[in-house]
């Protein structure tokens, strides 16, 4: 049975709501729930058609610095054949809702709810909604550490539901992780995964790690520590932690408790502000 995901539609309350929501942005977390992806929010980029994005994070200094990511909404005969202009960019697409048709290296792939596409720095690829319905998915953006002697991964193009999740340890199968990448493929310097949990089940302690994360809820809710925080979420809600804050959560139910994860992995920390390694490299 195919997963069901969460996607906003935009639109704005009445005037008759009250103003208190559940959006927060602190100096280790920022919570941006559903009820915010408004339309008078959304954004627009160059060389797409009848496409308009919600932006859920992007590189702030002092907080998370190594990603964007966007929720791209693209109507019937949209889409667009530049979509990315940084060349240095790498890219994950994941469909929520709707079917897109991506074409690479001159091979066309129809992407629907589940659907994965990972798309090197440098790639040339095109994208359209060619159906009759709207189409939403997410787009994971990160500058691509090339490492001399590595070479760049490949396209890679997949869907979650023909990929048998990986167990955690020592969890009973009530914590798994759906990887579209090897963890051990040192090419990869960010890892963009489904993580799951079944009803009731938890992170038994506050992990505290040097990654950056970003965690959009596909499905359900919980009860999620950040920092010295506990806060509510639930499908459509988007978290986003710098480097080191500490998490941990406890699955609410009646159903599975689901998010799209991505970390950034594989790399040395930088020692020097990229001003300075840009200096010493012409130097």
């Amino acid at each position: 049975m195919s997963a069901k995901y969460y996607a906003p539609t935009g639109g704005h309350p009445g005037q008759e709501q009250l103003l208190t929501d559940r959006a927060v942005f602190t100096d280790a977390y920022a919570v941006i729930p559903k009820g915010t992806m408004r339309d008078i929010v959304t954004s627009f980029l160059p060389f797409w058609n009848k496409t308009r994005l919600w932006v859920l994070s992007r590189p702030l200094s002092g907080f998370a610095e190594t990603f964007s990511q966007y929720i791209m909404e693209v109507a019937p005969g949209g889409g667009s054949s530049r979509p990315e202009t940084d060349p240095g960019a790498q890219g994950v697409l994941f469909i929520v809702e709707g079917t897109v048709t991506i074409t690479v290296n001159g091979k066309e792939h129809a992407l629907t709810p589940g659907g994965y596409a990972y798309l090197p720095a440098g790639q040339l690829w095109s994208l359209y909604n060619s159906s009759d319905e709207v189409a939403r998915f997410h787009w994971i953006r990160k500058s691509y550490e090339a490492v001399d002697g590595l070479d760049y991964p490949e396209v890679i193009i997949a869907n979650e539901n023909d990929i048998a999740p990986t167990v955690m340890p020592e969890t009973d199968g009530k914590w798994a992780t759906t990887r579209f990448v090897d963890p051990a493929d040192l090419r990869h310097d960010m890892h963009v995964t489904v993580v799951t949990f079944e009803p009731g089940a938890v992170i038994p302690f506050l992990e505290t790690h040097v990654m950056e994360h970003g965690l959009y809820v596909l499905e359900g809710k919980a009860a999620y520590r950040l920092n010295q925080d506990w806060v509510e979420v639930e499908a459509g809600d988007y978290m986003w932690l710098r480097a080191f804050c500490p998490q941990a959560c406890y699955a609410g139910g009646p159903g599975k408790f689901r998010y799209l994860l991505y970390k950034d992995v594989n790399r040395h920390m930088a020692l020097r502000p990229a001003a300075a390694l840009a200096f010493t490299a012409s130097s």
